[in-house]
């Protein structure tokens, strides 16, 4: 019996060149990165030269982050750049901006491309059956490519982000891609606190995707505790979804020490309909070797409650 691996769709824009020894070589458009990963334990295949010719490679200063270095050590790095291909082929082309921060992160997760297709397929067949103008809440949802992929594709989209840096990136995103301004809800929120009060309000949504830190603040200072907070989040998650038509929930997470199997067990506590789980991950060019980048599970009830 094997590990399960959702499908990870080809983006022109991206590929994981390589990866060993706690790093991971990627392209990005034109730009090649090399960046820790812990999940990278074993050697690489590539030779040590081509690993140090990468265009900006991050340097851990501390566990609270680092800098980035051009080849040689070099200080001077392209710090931004924008790319068209990023997104699967058969769904809206977007103009995202990549950016190196001082925690590694680029503003992009490639193995986020399969829930996108699924959300899209979730869609397409909902309209199919008749049902408009769907409902997506997206919580921790960082820069916004989901969001946009959604709004452009006919969901009525609210962004919940705790980080104003966050919030302002994904909008960027949104205006390089020409979207219309009142296209997303923005919400500078914490997404506990803005679930219990959507409850309050009596709000139902379609859809929600849930990728939490394993640690976290809102903006008033909130704390967010992954193995404390999740359970009741998912419970507000689970009311805010339709009961009398069809909805789904996405949870997905990079925090190290949870199986997907945990994630399927609580999805379950959402009565009828189905639940699938397993792991994100990201092939590796010309090895077929995967890259694990967490876990995630799906939760899906279809109008007839199955």
């Amino acid at each position: 019996m094997g590990v399960s691996v959702f499908p990870h769709p080809p983006l022109a824009d991206y590929q994981l060149l390589d990866s060993g020894h706690g790093e991971k070589l990627e392209r990005f458009g034109a730009v090649v990165l090399r960046r820790p990963d812990p999940q990278a334990l074993w050697r690489p295949h590539r030779k040590k030269d081509v690993w140090q010719q990468a265009d900006a490679s991050f340097v851990r200063e501390s566990d609270r982050g680092g800098r980035w270095e051009g080849p040689g050590g070099s200080s001077q790095v392209l710090k931004s750049w924008m790319l068209k291909d990023f997104i699967p082929a058969s769904l809206p082309a977007l103009s995202l901006q990549v950016r190196l921060t001082p925690f590694k992160h680029v503003g992009l997760f490639p193995e986020q491309a399969t829930n996108w297709l699924w959300v899209e397929r979730r869609r397409q067949a909902w309209a199919a059956a008749g049902e408009r103008g769907p409902r997506l809440l997206n919580l921790f949802a960082y820069t916004g490519v989901a969001s946009l992929l959604a709004a452009v594709s006919g969901w009525q989209v609210t962004h919940v982000d705790a980080s104003r840096s966050s919030l302002d990136w994904a909008a960027a995103n949104a205006q390089c891609s020409e979207l219309p301004s009142d296209a997303i809800r923005w919400l500078l929120e914490d997404a506990s606190a803005f679930a219990a009060r959507e409850l309050r309000r009596g709000k139902r949504y379609h859809g929600i995707l849930l990728d939490p830190p394993h640690y976290g603040r809102g903006p008033k200072g909130q704390k967010w505790s992954f193995p404390r907070d999740l359970a009741p989040l998912l419970d507000h998650c689970r009311k805010l979804l339709l009961e009398d038509g069809p909805s789904f929930l996405v949870l997905s997470s990079y925090a190290v020490g949870y199986s997907p199997l945990a994630f399927e067990n609580m999805l379950r506590e959402f009565g009828p309909g189905q639940v699938e789980s397993g792991e994100l991950a990201l092939p590796e060019e010309g090895s077929g070797r995967l890259l694990p980048c967490g876990f995630c599970a799906r939760f899906v009830r279809e109008a007839s409650g199955g």
